[in-house]
């Protein structure tokens, strides 16, 4: 564990798990375009006051962005009373912003007052089904058991989410499905599902012509845009709380429905959007580097091929001792043998949260999460490799009066090499997909321009990041098969056709 600290700690050129520096103000965002856009609104409030903004950009749920920002993993990001109240701070009865502002205190945060809008949650279905079937109301709903319900992933678990939502109306529906938001809302417009929750400032409402249902037994809280921030921040930046303070109230409900389409309806990116509000209604010129695709995907690039070298590194360096271990220990093989199986079945994505509260957000946690799925194909293939040397071979080596480390490295390691070299190249190849979902806590990598593709309903951004990393996977798997040449002996090599 000290050497992967080693590896992945902020002297080789990843962030830090907790506490941004005094001139780097760290800005997250949700896994939405609304989200995104005010972050970006933020990123330029900091550069204006005179301090190096780093956007966060997607990081995933409430959760992840709330954690992230108590730990100082990151400063700022956009919030809304309502997920404040209801999820944050669930059961605990707090009423009015007097109260939140003492609860967020306990936790070293501050909070802005409202931008100015509110973006409430709501069910919609299309305007054709609510006129067939003369639903107006949630409470409607009760009348048609089998109708399919699509929410975001998000929704269907939290606090004031469909499990809350289905106990006050009493809802009967069992088909209901988890994806992303703007998937559902595609879902809907192809008729795959029949209702899904909207948020009222979504350009899609009109565009795919939807009814927002009334919430009539007033189960939604009011969701009042606000920012939230790091107290540290009126000491380490007062100019930038005093420049948050410019956007009280300067944000209606028209300007953000209207930034929220010029993104995903008109492909504008959101730093653009966000340049134009500003200068607009602040009068802050702000000024843009725009990036070409090239440039945008040799950053990537990197990115991606910094998290899978140090990780799959790491992973042969404890994996190929640990694979010996358990080959020459059978009692200890079956242990590490088992643990490694055991890592594997972790679903991907709640391996990388589980490492947020030892890590933070970033490039650490994805290693070592990278790093745990390295080691089962390493340490199973080493341990099958040694142990498929004939006895034979093993008792005529020990005849010969060879030592045992003589033995492992003159004899047994290079006849165990095609399989310790297969189950590498198995672990690489795993890595630079796995990968990918790094960009939900914010290490980059080809995720991010998927993610943001998928969000957008943009295929060409969703290819500059699928293509490079099926295209690296290629190039890994090739290279890999380069190198059994230089490392395995010639009669123990794969002949053509094998």
């Amino acid at each position: 564990m000290a050497l992967l600290w080693l590896f992945i700690s902020p002297a080789h050129g990843l962030p830090a798990p907790t506490y941004a520096s005094t001139h780097e103000i760290k800005i997250g965002s949700k896994k939405f375009t609304e989200s995104v856009i005010l972050a970006e609104i933020v990123a330029q409030l900091v550069h204006s006051a005179g301090a190096q903004p780093v956007h966060v950009q997607e990081l995933g749920g409430t959760r992840v962005l709330w954690n992230s920002l108590v730990n100082g993993a990151i400063d700022i990001y956009p919030e809304y009373t309502g997920t404040l109240t209801q999820e944050i701070f669930a059961g605990q009865g707090i009423d009015g912003n007097q109260a939140l502002r003492k609860a967020l205190a306990t936790y070293g945060i501050r909070m802005t007052s409202s931008l100015g809008f509110n973006n409430n949650y709501a069910l919609g279905m299309k305007k054709e089904m609510c006129k067939k079937f003369g639903i107006a109301r949630i409470s409607d709903l009760r009348r048609f058991p089998g109708l399919s319900f699509g929410f975001s992933n998000e929704f269907m678990d939290r606090k004031d989410g469909w499990p809350g939502l289905r106990a006050r109306y009493g809802l009967p529906q069992h088909k209901v499905f988890g994806l992303d938001h703007d998937l559902a809302l595609r879902g809907l417009e192809s008729n795959s599902i029949d209702a899904t929750e909207l948020y009222t400032t979504d350009p899609e409402i009109d565009y795919y012509g939807l009814c927002a249902l009334e919430d009539d037994l007033r189960y939604f809280a009011e969701y009042t845009a606000v920012i939230v921030y790091r107290a540290d921040l009126e000491k380490r930046a007062p100019q930038l709380v005093a420049a948050l303070a410019r956007l009280e109230g300067r944000i209606t409900s028209v300007d953000m429905i209207d930034m929220n389409k010029l993104v995903k309806m008109e492909k504008v990116p959101e730093s653009q959007v966000a340049a134009n509000f500003l200068t607009r209604y602040l009068s802050l010129q702000t000024t843009l580097r725009q990036e070409t695709v090239a440039a945008r995907i040799w950053k990537r690039t990197k990115e991606h091929l910094y998290l899978v070298s140090i990780s799959l590194l790491i992973a042969i360096l404890i994996g190929v001792p640990l694979g010996t271990i358990a080959a020459k220990k059978p009692v200890w093989g079956r242990i590490i043998l088992s643990v490694t199986g055991v890592i594997q079945t972790i679903p991907s994505l709640a391996l990388l949260v589980f490492m947020i509260p030892l890590l933070g957000i970033g490039g650490p946690p994805v290693i070592l999460a990278l790093f745990l799925y390295s080691l089962l194909p390493i340490v199973r293939n080493t341990h099958a490799g040694l142990q498929s040397i004939p006895l034979e071979i093993r008792d005529s080596a020990e005849a010969l009066g060879l030592s045992p480390w003589a033995r492992f490295r003159l004899i047994e390691l290079p006849m165990a090499s095609r399989e310790i070299l297969a189950g590498i190249k198995t672990s690489a190849v795993i890595n630079v997909g796995t990968a990918t979902l790094g960009a939900l806590i914010g290490a980059g990598g080809y995720g991010q321009p998927i993610l943001t593709g998928i969000r957008l309903d943009d295929l060409g951004l969703i290819l500059t990041g699928a293509v490079p990393a099926a295209l690296l996977a290629l190039l890994v798997q090739g290279g890999f098969d380069l190198a059994e040449l230089a490392v395995v002996p010639k009669g123990l090599r794969l002949k053509p056709g094998e």
